[in-house]
């Protein structure tokens, strides 16, 4: 998804009513009811969240709105009150539109068969950097810019078809380490969405990351494969993906401590490149092994697929990718872990365009979450209109009716229409009689295979 279809001058009567027609399609009212979303005062959770929903399409953060807006439907204390609520089940709700969106729109739009359905995890930095009292602040390291920052590590679950990426479901991780944590938690009932949001975020990711899987495939969730980088590609991680029935893809990286087992023996990542018959030439793929990694005793088969590293001040001039459907072609294998980049984009807009960690500044954790859920929303929302614009399958039986009336023509009906047109041309340009015409046909088919024979004999039958 690009920027260009968030565009800057858009009016606010045609943005209100597609927020509308979202909220509407997908029945948002009801999944905040089943997600315990509940009305403390007189102003409905619909009304709050629509209001929220739209705030970025203003190009207006809710101090600048309520700032130049007058007649603003709500005031600053409704929507922190509906930001900071303990209670309501925020990701419950974005898998409730998530499954809604991707059942019964997407997946009618793709093709399993070249189309793989995708589950792609990946973390990425929410950004506190001037804050000192937020709850559960951590020092975060970011591996851009190499260097601890104050924030959140916001590991992220999406879905993608090869089209279209839509996410799942996220949770805002703090740091295990009581050391790195700048700030604590407030008291509060540890049994409520809040409280499990809580003992959640200090927690490791790999452990949160295996919890998000086991709750997408709660909500039937179409996917085969789990891609991600080579931060989480550890043999325990290989092996809980595994037992889930779903397949990998990822990066793996050079470690001391994680081996391969190749002809008996077990080898770190760059002997066993050493080891292989290496592709001549300038291939992009430059060689591929299926080879063993152990777990508690289980061996479990893996293909492992060394392609060129474009980078060219890289220090080594290889990358290897990993999958544990060793059935795949090793083409396939790049071809699907290509996916992965879809959630960088995701990042990248949500952060850029959709006011991600910049539209508000609060200090409760419960409000981070929410606002983060509300901008997921933005995001699919966006995803979906620009599908319904690109996609020509999305106007219904129209295209499949079009379809039918402008059916390819085969491949032999073409050839005969073309000697045709030749035919009459040669008529028309040269002066050649008939007879030597159909001479020269004749003398032409007669050099054509058998089957080709029988299909233009009907050059020579016409008068």
């Amino acid at each position: 998804m690009s920027a260009q279809i968030i565009p800057q001058n858009i009016e606010a009567e045609q943005v209100s009513s597609k927020i509308s027609n979202f909220i509407r399609e997908f029945n948002i009212s009801q999944l905040l009811r089943l997600s315990n979303f509940k009305k403390i005062k007189g102003v409905p959770c619909q009304q709050v969240l629509k209001f929220i929903f739209s705030l970025v399409f203003s190009q207006k953060n809710l101090f600048r709105y309520l700032q130049t807006e007058e007649n603003s439907p709500h005031k600053k204390d409704v929507v922190y009150r509906f930001l900071n609520s303990a209670s309501f089940n925020w990701r419950k709700l974005l898998l409730l539109l998530s499954s809604t969106v991707i059942m019964q729109k997407l997946v009618k739009l793709t093709s399993a068969d070249n189309h793989r359905h995708v589950f792609i995890i990946d973390d990425s930095i929410y950004s506190r950097a001037r804050s000192k009292r937020v709850e559960l602040l951590a020092k975060t390291y970011d591996h851009v810019k190499k260097k601890y920052v104050h924030g959140f590590r916001m590991l992220t679950l999406g879905w993608s078809d090869g089209i279209s990426f839509i996410p799942l479901a996220f949770s805002m991780l703090s740091s295990p380490d009581k050391r790195n944590r700048l700030c604590g938690t407030k008291q509060m009932d540890m049994r409520t969405n809040g409280g499990k949001r809580r003992k959640e975020s200090i927690q490791k990711a790999t452990s949160v990351m295996l919890k998000l899987l086991e709750e997408a495939k709660k909500y039937l969730i179409p996917g085969s494969v789990v891609l991600f980088d080579s931060w989480f590609a550890f043999p325990a991680i290989i092996s809980a993906v595994l037992d889930m029935s779903l397949h990998i893809i990822c990066m793996v990286k050079a470690m001391p401590k994680v081996r391969y087992l190749f002809e008996g023996k077990e080898l770190p990542l760059n002997q066993l490149y050493r080891a292989i018959r290496k592709k001549p030439g300038r291939a992009k793929i430059l060689a591929s092994v299926i080879v063993h990694i152990t777990y508690k005793n289980k061996k479990i088969p893996v293909k492992i697929v060394f392609v060129r590293n474009r980078n060219k001040s890289a220090k080594r001039r290889w990358l290897a990718l990993l999958s544990t459907d060793t059935e795949l072609s090793d083409e396939e294998i790049v071809r699907i872990y290509g996916k992965r980049w879809d959630i960088e984009v995701f990042f990248k807009a949500t952060k850029s365009f959709l006011g991600l960690g910049k539209e508000y500044q609060s200090r409760c954790y419960d409000a981070l979450v929410a606002h983060t859920t509300i901008v997921f929303m933005r995001y699919t929302m966006l995803e979906i209109e620009s599908r319904d614009e690109e996609d020509p399958r999305t106007i219904g039986n129209l295209f499949y009716i079009c379809c039918a009336e402008m059916e390819d023509i085969k491949l032999i009906d073409s050839l005969k229409l073309i000697l045709s047109i030749l035919k009459e041309c040669i008529e028309e340009s040269f002066i050649v009689s008939k007879e030597e015409l159909d001479a020269l046909f004749d003398l032409f088919l007669k050099r054509l295979p058998i089957h080709y024979k029988r299909l233009f004999g009907f050059l020579t039958c016409e008068s």
